[in-house]
């Protein structure tokens, strides 16, 4: 379970880097960078600029201090969500847009991201285990979830009713660039995961430390190359990889749809089989969980990757 919990984060980590290319590329559409003989494009470019920017919090070994540069992504979230909303309500788009409420054709694929975003069982245990005071945990928590439900619940609803059915995967990327609270929108937005990639991509280093020897595992230079051996291997992928929103889906369908739903499952009917409780009704509960992560699963899958070969 740890291993597909670790590849989901380095996923993460690679969809954190392409949503960062894609704003950068909006503002800057003719950005190249040129080295002599070699050229290297726009989208490219980026991603080499943001792994520049992202090194120095891959450094930060300790996760006290990583959650103090994560604190700051909660802030600009906020603050990108203020200023599209002043897009909309002062620059003439309004928010009298219409489309299809329900698109059943995209349905799945839309489950598999909305997983994806409430995700936080892989930072869950590292988090706590970092708190100073760990009888708090459960309070911060529920305050992170609602948090997050409320902020995603608004985002979708003034994205819906600015752009409807033409609304992009990443709401910046509708918003017109020649507005000072779009430019606002777009800087803040790509503040959020250069605070969040080394706190996300940590349980995959510490995971890959545990596999050496007592010798190299506590050394400081060899945590640091692990780190930024990681860095640079997202880097490439990112390069490789060309939709963030297909890219974010699969890791929904596949991998958040394994950890949260289908090996809990499992292992509380196991549980319970061995316990001989017989069935009840939380048992039976628990197996429509489990089908419909299935179902989720494999529709979501399809769709990502008919969607990324077409």
């Amino acid at each position: 379970m740890m291993i597909i919990m670790n590849i989901e984060l380095y996923l993460t980590d690679i969809g954190i880097l392409m949503l960062e290319v894609d704003n950068l590329h909006k503002l800057f559409l003719e950005f190249i960078i040129k080295l002599g003989d070699l050229t290297i494009n726009g989208r490219q470019s980026f991603v080499l600029i943001v792994a520049l920017i992202i090194f120095p919090s891959m450094l930060l070994i300790n996760l006290s201090l990583l959650s103090y540069v994560s604190a700051i992504g909660v802030f600009c979230c906020l603050i990108t969500l203020v200023f599209v909303f002043c897009v909309g309500l002062f620059n003439g788009i309004g928010f009298h847009e219409k489309g299809r409420l329900v698109n059943v054709k995209s349905l799945p694929t839309a489950m598999s991201m909305y997983m994806v975003y409430f995700a936080g069982h892989s930072m869950i245990p590292p988090i706590y285990t970092s708190m100073r005071n760990t009888n708090q945990f459960s309070k911060v928590l529920l305050f992170g979830f609602i948090l997050t439900t409320l902020t995603y619940l608004a985002t979708a609803m003034v994205g819906y009713l600015m752009y409807g059915d033409s609304m992009e995967s990443q709401i910046t990327l509708n918003l017109p660039t020649n507005k000072v609270c779009t430019k606002v929108a777009i800087y803040t937005t790509l503040l959020m995961p250069i605070t969040k990639y080394a706190l996300i991509l940590n349980p995959v280093a510490t995971a890959i430390e545990g596999g050496l020897s007592e010798k190299y595992k506590n050394k400081r230079s060899v945590q640091s190359m692990i780190r930024v051996g990681l860095l640079i291997s997202t880097v490439i992928m990112a390069c490789v990889f060309p939709y963030y929103e297909s890219l974010m889906a699969i890791v929904g369908s596949i991998f958040v749809v394994s950890t949260s739903f289908l090996l809990p499952c499992l292992c509380y009917l196991k549980i319970s089989s061995d316990l001989r409780c017989g069935w009840k009704f939380e048992q039976m509960g628990i197996v429509g969980i489990f089908v419909f992560g299935i179902l989720a699963g494999v529709l979501g899958t399809y769709l990502s990757v008919s969607d990324l070969v077409t």
